[in-house]
């Protein structure tokens, strides 16, 4: 697989490079799209089309398969933005709640 299979299979899914998806969006995407195009569902359906969904499936799913995940503090706050947050303005009492328990 090279960087252009990979952007090819993500633009037939109507995804981009730089969008960051979960393996659930990804499989939700493709029964969507299997559903407006299977040959067995639609007269008129482009069976050609129905190879490149699913092989790009296979190509982006191979890709998701294969990654390495981190398990950083830092990796971990970069995947989930509001905790970072919550992390960085904990001493503020605006936002660790403790405002309005003083109330």
């Amino acid at each position: 697989m090279t960087f252009n299979d990979l952007k090819e299979a993500l633009y037939l899914f109507g995804f981009h490079e730089n969008d960051l998806l979960t393996i659930k969006r990804i499989k939700q995407r493709h029964r969507s799209l299997v559903k407006k195009n299977h040959p067995d569902l639609h007269v008129n359906a482009d069976q050609e089309r129905m190879r490149k969904l699913n092989e790009s499936a296979r190509i982006i799913m191979d890709y998701v398969n294969s990654y390495r995940f981190a398990f950083t503090e830092e990796e971990f706050y970069r995947q989930i933005p509001e905790e970072h947050l919550r992390y960085q303005y904990s001493w503020d009492p605006v936002w660790s709640g403790t405002l309005e328990e003083k109330k």
